[in-house]
């Protein structure tokens, strides 16, 4: 195992801990909304304070961008950056909906090498490194041999900001409703994004994603042989915040359908 890689299991699996003592005690929580329907809790800062101490004692090189605390430059070495999500899901944690993880990615000039994403409820390692495969708990994974989008089971997330595109959200829906065997629609992309590379969804959707969101769990399913893209069907999807994956035969389909319903102007 590469030992970057190692570091972020370390730093996911403090701030899981962090999480887990927190949610025991919920009424507790200090809660402030940063724009509305996008709430931040003591824990995600107090997550991301761990993840990012434990990161910086190893590679105090290395800059980071974390959803709570920004972009941070590292003490030489620019290519690499950490990518962080500490809490994603927060909604779901307020709530005490046992559908959230942490999320660390490590990339070398834009390129993620390393992916983790850690479920504190279920205590669920996804785990990747560039050329070496996609693990859960040490264990190989691979996305499903599904190759019907008829029999799929779709992952998705609803836009919670982007209110204007509510209507094209819904748009696509209905048609993959019709098309598909289900979608769902969790509240975690990173979850969502491992749940296809482990083959428990055949696809996901969504759009207006952050790169912390997605850094980790897109790694996951290239390395468990699946495929995933921007609206165009390109790799730009950590610039665009757009993002369709699935397995190799689920993927092409269900990207023409979202494709046939985008104005020319967002299909990024």
């Amino acid at each position: 195992m590469h030992p970057a890689l190692n570091i972020a299991i370390k730093a996911a699996r403090r701030a899981g801990q962090i999480i887990n003592r927190a949610s025991n005690d919920l009424d507790l929580l200090k809660v402030t909304a940063k724009q509305p329907n996008d709430f931040v809790t003591e824990v995600d800062k107090a997550a991301e304070a761990a993840i990012i101490q434990t990161l910086q004692e190893a590679y105090p090189q290395y800059g980071i961008l974390a959803e709570e605390s920004g972009e941070t430059a590292g003490q030489g070495e620019g290519e690499y950056q950490w990518i962080i999500d500490p809490l994603d899901g927060t909604t779901n944690f307020i709530h005490g909906m046992p559908q959230y993880a942490v999320s660390i990615a490590l990339a070398k000039g834009g390129i993620v090498e390393q992916a983790v994403v850690f479920d504190p409820n279920r205590n669920e390692l996804f785990t990747a490194s560039k050329g070496g495969g996609a693990f859960l708990n040490e264990r190989r994974i691979r996305v499903s041999r599904r190759t019907r989008l008829g029999e799929s089971l779709i992952g998705t997330g609803f836009p919670y900001r982007m209110f204007d595109k509510i209507d094209l959200y819904l748009s696509i829906f209905k048609e993959l409703a019709e098309k598909t065997a289900g979608q769902r629609r969790p509240g975690a992309a990173s979850l969502d994004l491992a749940y296809v590379a482990c083959g428990r969804y055949d696809g996901f959707w969504e759009f207006g994603l952050s790169p912390w969101d997605m850094a980790a769990g897109a790694l996951l399913i290239s390395e468990a042989g699946g495929l995933v893209s921007d609206l165009r069907g390109d790799a730009t999807y950590l610039e665009s915040g757009n993002l369709v994956a699935g397995t190799p035969k689920v993927f092409g389909p269900l990207l023409k359908i979202i494709q046939d319903k985008l104005p020319e102007n967002i299909r990024g």
